[in-house]
């Protein structure tokens, strides 16, 4: 490699973004792996079969569809949306940036309930935009009259809102997105990758709430995270200013047909989401019961608990998991507000009884 001035190098780029942290994850590779909000069973086998046959005769040196018209199509399909009004994408990460990207400038405020997904202040910094930041209320819910005072405040042109919540599990009613739509002037992004585990479908509103935009992703529930596909409903005016922002073929053809047979045959992995709920139900029950520490009710398939025993620390807790039973969650305790803070996503039942026994006998043996 060329030997040069990285300093002259760097110079080219916006300062704001080279003071931001980047969006990362550190590698690992656990025995049981409960850290990233997976679905933990595959797409059936007679799914993928299907996929696979429509997939055989596709040459790969042509481009996708320009208009990915199946995955639309089965989306409208699924929601009763119009197609006008859905984009589809390389998963629904993309659309929160394509959404922020055709609303946010210089200066334009957006208010942010925090601790959330970090991605929603990455993308409004990286577009000069301002972040108004909403701390949750003390048990790590909503705090409505402070999202709708800030958006006023602020004049803000975009509120977020991640229902339910990553990383805390929270989870609005649709009377409270209802009050934050009618009650400001911004555009309500609702992230909703995890309402198939819990809380409100927004879907129903988007008829009579126009500068709702709605984004739901095929990671969790739909067990596609390997192939990453999301999509968004909004009002069709909008969704044509949106799609500007979208990159050409951001969609290639295996996620196409993968995604939209994968939807079109949804009520096959409903069995395992109605499962995941309720070991969901049976973790945060049991491990409410453990001393030491503190668990908050989630509606997603993850929840997080507070390490309050003064015998053990929750980097020690963390770090004994992964390197006595190679069981891998999530330290989540930079978050604001989550001190102390670990979270862990619903496995399949012998990997939670695997987490769980682990956790007792490590926090009995502290006591």
């Amino acid at each position: 490699m060329t030997d040069l001035n990285t300093d002259a190098l760097l110079g080219l780029v916006k300062p704001s973004v080279r003071a931001m942290g980047a969006y990362t994850l550190r590698p690992y590779e656990p025995r049981i792996k409960l850290n990233q909000n997976e679905n933990p069973w595959d797409v059936p086998e007679e799914v993928k079969a299907r996929i696979a046959a429509l997939l055989a005769d596709r040459p790969w040196n042509r481009y996708p569809p320009f208009v990915a018209s199946n995955f639309i199509a089965a989306v409208s399909e699924a929601t009763g949306w119009p197609e006008e009004g859905v984009l589809v994408a390389n998963g629904s990460n993309e659309l929160i940036q394509s959404v922020l990207a055709v609303v946010v400038g210089p200066g334009t405020s957006v208010v942010i309930p925090e601790p959330t997904f970090t991605l929603y202040r990455l993308m409004t910094e990286v577009n000069a935009g301002e972040v108004v930041s909403v701390p949750l209320a003390e048990d790590l819910r909503f705090d409505v009259d402070a999202i709708i005072r800030a958006a006023r405040e602020s004049r803000a042109s975009v509120v977020v809102l991640c229902t339910p919540n990553n990383p805390t599990g929270a989870a609005l009613t649709l009377d409270e997105i209802v009050r934050i739509h009618d009650e400001t002037e911004a555009l309500v992004l609702a992230d909703q990758a995890y309402v198939e585990f819990g809380g409100a479908d927004a879907i129903p509103l988007l008829r009579e709430h126009p500068r709702l935009v709605v984004l739901r992703t095929f990671s969790k529930a739909m067990a596609m995270a390997g192939l990453r596909a999301g999509y968004m409903l909004a009002h069709p005016a909008l969704t044509a200013e949106v799609n500007k922002a979208k990159l050409p073929y951001n969609v290639n053809f295996f996620t196409e047909v993968a995604a939209a047979e994968v939807l079109r045959a949804r009520h096959l992995l409903e069995p395992g989401v109605a499962k995941l709920r309720e070991e969901r139900d049976r973790l945060i029950r049991e491990m409410s019961a453990i001393p030491g520490l503190r668990v908050y009710p989630s509606e997603a398939n993850f929840w997080v608990f507070r390490v309050e025993s003064p015998n053990i620390k929750h980097t020690m807790l963390f770090q004994r998991l992964l390197d006595e039973h190679g069981i891998l969650i999530r330290d989540v305790s930079k978050y604001p507000m989550l001190d102390d803070c670990l979270r862990v996503n619903v496995g399949a039942p012998e990997e939670n009884d695997a987490f769980l026994g682990a956790v007792r006998a490590i926090m009995e043996e502290a006591r």
